[in-house]
């Protein structure tokens, strides 16, 4: 009887039935589909503007794959990281050096994010009620830096989107990698992942046996920030500039990819391999549908059937006790 009972165990727990296996598949058949779509696809120029594009989002989405272990959400990041560009922009336009510039954008995005996080905290709230309201407090801020004017910065600050590892791959996309290679190790092998999982899956328990849910909640939104922070800075380097409206709908675009990849809304589970999957899917799909000339309106339609389709199957997986 042991051994009827270990055997289904094993085949479910095996990475042939993890939700990161069929995203492979699903990525295998949209490089087929895109590369004979559209022979443009495959040219070098097209691979790393791809590359370009993912890495921004894959810092964010990082951060938001541990938030939502966590059992936590937050809806600001997109006004977030666009107050932390006008931020940075205003500085070196003010004559602050580009590093010191970059390093308060950093510091300035740990408070924002922080703020959502002790708020949340100190008022018993939800984090997504709580960013909710943040999102057009920093979106007012970044109106008043910039006076809903550009805040160009002329040239400057164009290291990072123009660097390239061997002349080949861009700095931006070595970043992000970094980036999910140290959150992989962290949500693996450390104490502070053990407890994101924890405290995701059961925040009640996790008190009980002895974890401070509140000072690691605080430390959560702290790493957010500072991923934030990093892809603000990809992001103004990229972009030449900034305005209030600069990181708009990264918020949306990064949970996508992160539900795509398979952390569930209920908190608990998830890898960050599932998010960087989600992050290649989403963006192979924008590069697509770019290239096809779709309407950005029926983009919008489609990412968010997408997301929908990702839920449902999630849901259902776990009900079949899958991981």
């Amino acid at each position: 009887m042991a051994t009827l009972n270990i055997k289904p165990k094993l085949r479910r727990n095996s990475f042939f039935t993890t939700q990161s296996f069929y995203l492979i598949l699903v990525l295998i058949v949209l490089f087929i589909i895109a590369t004979t779509g559209n022979p443009n696809f495959l040219t070098y120029e097209n691979i790393i503007s791809v590359l370009e594009q993912v890495s921004v989002l894959g810092v964010i989405s990082a951060g938001v794959t541990i938030l939502m272990i966590a059992g936590n959400f937050d809806i600001s990041l997109g006004a977030m990281a666009g107050l932390t560009c006008c931020i940075m922009a205003r500085l070196i336009n003010l004559g602050v050096n580009e590093g010191l510039a970059s390093v308060i954008g950093i510091a300035f995005a740990i408070g924002f994010s922080s703020t959502n996080g002790s708020l949340s905290i100190a008022f018993m709230a939800p984090s997504f009620i709580i960013s909710l309201a943040t999102t057009g407090i920093f979106w007012g801020i970044s109106l008043m830096i910039t006076q809903g004017a550009l805040e160009s910065i002329y040239g400057q600050f164009e290291f990072l989107s123009r660097a390239k590892l061997f002349g080949t791959l861009p700095l931006v996309f070595i970043i992000s990698v970094v980036v999910y290679i140290a959150v992989h190790l962290m949500l693996r092998y450390t104490q502070i992942g053990r407890r994101v999982y924890a405290i995701g899956s059961n925040p009640r328990a996790s008190f009980l046996s002895g974890i401070s849910v509140e000072k690691n909640k605080m430390l959560f939104f702290v790493i957010n920030g500072f991923l934030v922070g990093i892809a603000s800075n990809m992001l103004l380097s990229r972009l030449g500039g900034a305005v209030p409206a600069t990181g708009s709908g990264l918020e949306m675009r990064a949970i996508s990819a992160v539900v795509v990849g398979g952390v569930p809304i209920s908190g608990g589970r998830g890898t960050i391999l599932g998010t960087i999957l989600g992050v290649l899917i989403m963006g192979i799909i924008s590069n697509m549908l770019n290239l096809l000339r779709v309407n950005m309106y029926l983009q919008d339609i489609l990412y968010g059937c997408i997301v929908l389709f990702a839920i449902g199957i999630s849901s259902v997986r776990m009900r079949l006790g899958y991981k």
